[in-house]
């Protein structure tokens, strides 16, 4: 029999697809697989660590190529330590960014509560308070708008019918 883990067994190990670990064997970031002679693939003990410092690392915002090229600078003797923090800041960055537009756009959701309970405060019943009106002029909701506008002309939606860039 031949020794290492099955695919089965390292993917109940780690809480990840049969489908997943085979992803990360055809980008490199699995430890050399040895085949049984039936064909079926075994994994090395250190494949169990292997795959929570992939899990880690995308929590941590990198991406499967990037980690792929860190860790095949590592496999060669090239110490990837820089490369790796500087993405890890990028992230945090982009992190720090994000929650502050998020905590924005709360509290913009939070006076819209109060509005909207105003005026349905002031609407009889049966008739329409219009709500869904009084989202114009709202800076987070119109950052978020923009956002989006900016997005879509650089993904080649300008010029598509119905929208108009700003």
């Amino acid at each position: 029999m031949t020794p290492g883990i099955g695919p089965r067994a390292l993917a109940d190990a780690v809480g990840v697809s049969t489908d997943t670990l085979r992803h990360y064997e055809r980008l490199g970031l699995l430890p050399t697989i040895v085949r049984t002679q039936a064909g079926y693939r075994r994994y090395p003990p250190t494949a169990i660590e292997r795959v929570q410092l992939i899990q880690r690392a995308l929590t941590v915002g990198f991406s499967l190529k990037e980690l792929a090229t860190a860790l095949g600078q590592r496999k060669r003797g090239l110490p990837p330590c820089r490369h790796v923090r500087a993405i890890v800041a990028e992230r945090l960055a982009h992190l720090e960014t994000r929650l502050d537009e998020l905590t924005a756009l709360r509290d913009e959701i939070r006076e819209l509560l109060g509005e909207w309970d105003e005026r349905l405060e002031r609407t009889p019943p049966g008739q329409s308070a219009r709500l869904l009106d009084m989202l114009a002029g709202h800076p987070a909701l119109e950052s978020r708008l923009s956002r989006s506008r900016r997005a879509a002309v650089g993904e080649g939606m300008a010029g598509r019918q119905g929208f108009e860039p700003r």
